[in-house]
């Protein structure tokens, strides 16, 4: 059973509103949202920052990457102005921060935890010690919904989370399926397995639904193809396009 969200909202507001930031929160629970994947990585003092790039330049302007910047500096930079003059000064919001507003606003998460090459162990155990706290009263309560989703492309990473906090759900997230998934899946203790829409097919949608676990695509922009995949017993997908495709669209 997925007892999660089925439509996500990708990176807070998709195309609407600059990624990883309050301002995409924002925009999500503007067309009635109350889900959200959002990625994080560590800064140079080993802090959780809302941010998908390692390097400065598209999302922040200048030169740069996140491992070799203090937290403090990363939140005082502009990461709004890139999408449009509307969301200048708009800036790179704390972990915790985030999670605390979706904790107020009711938004469920399915957090990535996306490490900077060469910090995966660190980056995956500090994401899943801070969840764990943060969750701690949900942990209790014994309440699989109201918990966040850990999901990752680093095995190093899930593993990682997986020994710092074994009671948090995670998902696999993989580009291509490969042959020998289940066994690495079951290694790893993932919920879920969070794939690429674009080369899933019904055939392995139906084996891993049959093998006991969740299915989560990213990312689907067009409703003939959100359609098309539930169809096929995919449980959730995450989206862009916020305009097009909305949370009860399932």
């Amino acid at each position: 059973m997925w007892p999660y969200p089925k439509i996500v909202a990708h990176r807070g507001g998709g195309t609407l509103a600059p990624e990883n930031t309050i301002a995409g929160l924002r925009a999500g629970l503007a067309y009635g949202f109350r889900a959200v994947e959002f990625d994080v990585m560590l800064s140079r003092d080993g802090i959780g920052m809302v941010m998908h790039d390692p390097a400065f330049g598209r999302t922040v302007a200048g030169r740069g990457n996140v491992a070799e910047t203090d937290a403090l500096a990363l939140s005082q930079m502009d990461a709004g102005a890139w999408f449009g003059p509307q969301f200048r000064a708009e800036p790179v919001p704390f972990f915790t921060q985030f999670v605390d507003y979706c904790k107020a606003q009711r938004i469920w998460m399915n957090i990535e935890i996306k490490p900077v090459p060469g910090h995966e162990q660190r980056t995956g155990d500090w994401v899943a010690r801070q969840t764990r706290d943060l969750f701690a009263a949900e942990l209790a309560a014994g309440e699989p919904a109201a918990l966040p989703l850990l999901a990752s492309f680093s095995v190093v990473a899930l593993a990682a989370a997986r020994d710092a906090a074994a009671g948090l759900p995670r998902g696999w997230l993989l580009d291509r399926v490969p042959e020998q998934w289940q066994a690495q899946a079951e290694a790893l203790g993932v919920v879920a397995i969070h794939t690429n829409h674009k080369h899933l097919t019904a055939e392995l949608a139906g084996a891993i639904k049959r093998a006991g676990y969740g299915l989560f695509c990213y990312t689907v922009n067009e409703p003939v193809r959100g359609r098309e995949i539930l169809g096929w017993g995919v449980d959730g997908f995450c989206t862009d396009r916020i305009d097009l495709i909305g949370p009860d669209f399932a």
